[in-house]
């Protein structure tokens, strides 16, 4: 089970400790809030295995950029999704419009400050550490999204 407090911006599996970044909107289940929801997920899909480290997606297709400064500077506003995604789906009355919000844990740039909120909802993690955490979990994997 994949735990993931928010107060703490950390995210624990199998004993590791993780630190992220989640919403600076803080926490909610409405659309188009921004907010990282609370309460019990499942893992609906894994998406980007074998992607080389800093791949970029859109729409959880791979576009054949690797992150660099360069990429950042010409897309200032972009809202990078990088390396692996790990699609939650909502399984609790509250929150079964996750999948539908595009709500994901993925990787972000190395620079991306982690231990603190800063997503538009999604859980950023860096990009070894979610290829790590990619590769020790299946698909349905149970996880808990607590303030």
């Amino acid at each position: 089970m994949i735990i993931i407090n928010i107060s703490e911006q950390s995210l624990e599996y199998k004993g590791k400790s993780y630190s992220i970044s989640t919403s600076i909107n803080g926490t909610g289940e409405i659309e188009g809030s921004y907010c990282t929801p609370t309460g019990k997920f499942k893992i609906a899909e894994k998406i980007g295995a074998n992607l080389e480290l800093g791949s970029v997606l859109v729409e959880r297709k791979p576009t054949g950029e690797i992150y660099n400064t360069n990429l950042a500077k010409k897309n200032p506003y972009r809202d990078w999704i990088l390396t692996r995604i790990l699609w939650l789906d909502g399984i609790e009355v509250h929150n079964t419009n996750t999948k539908n919000r595009y709500i994901y844990i993925h990787g972000s740039p190395d620079e991306t400050q982690m231990g603190v909120p800063g997503s538009k909802g999604c859980i950023r993690m860096h990009n070894y550490d979610v290829i790590e955490l990619f590769e020790g979990i299946q698909s349905g994997e149970d996880v808990i999204i607590i303030e």
